[in-house]
């Protein structure tokens, strides 16, 4: 195996597991997000830098994001290589994936941080199954299930995409950072 599959291959195993249980218990289930690409409201296409820490390891991927009323489409790169894909029509979610990367990393998971980041809160609480409620306030969001915190998500800028969003996944203790390009 090349040097560059060996740190891809060390490098998706950490990174991709950020939205796994660390204590070998059992994962509590995700929230299963899947809004329309159209319930964003806008037209996007950004490029972005993804930092992932969790127990003290930083792992960073660079992305680019397409968002029209039809479809989502994300491409993941790690040392240059495509790592991840996946393309949402509302109805149906396809994906690719490196042959490294870990089988935890699951593409409804990055869908659902992803509109949790970056659909309107109105969108994410009309699609919230009981029990769960999104609440923002000026450039903060928070993600409740039961009164309990979930999530947190905090932006520099207005729209959501511009500048840094951070996502404080409480549930499964990781910080996503999300840096778009200017």
């Amino acid at each position: 195996m090349s040097i560059t599959l060996k740190l891809v291959a060390g490098w998706l195993s950490v990174l991709m597991l950020a939205g796994c249980a660390s204590d070998g218990a059992p994962a509590p289930a995700r929230l299963g997000l899947k809004l329309a690409p159209a319930a964003l409201g806008a037209t996007i296409s950004v490029q972005q830098h993804l930092k992932v820490e969790r127990n003290g390891r930083i792992d960073e991927l660079d992305a680019a994001l397409e968002v029209d009323s039809f479809r989502l489409q994300l491409v993941g790169l790690a040392f240059g290589q495509r790592v991840l894909s996946l393309e949402y029509d509302g109805a149906k979610l396809t994906s690719w994936r490196h042959v490294m990367l870990p089988s935890q990393v699951k593409a409804e998971d990055v869908l659902e941080d992803l509109q949790l980041a970056l659909w309107p809160a109105t969108a994410i609480s009309a699609a919230l199954p009981a029990g769960w409620a999104v609440t923002e306030s000026g450039l903060e969001r928070t993600l409740t299930l039961d009164g309990v915190v979930v999530a947190r998500v905090a932006y520099s800028a207005m729209p959501r995409w511009d500048g840094t969003i951070t996502l404080d996944n409480l549930r499964y203790k990781y910080r996503l950072t999300i840096q778009s390009a200017p």
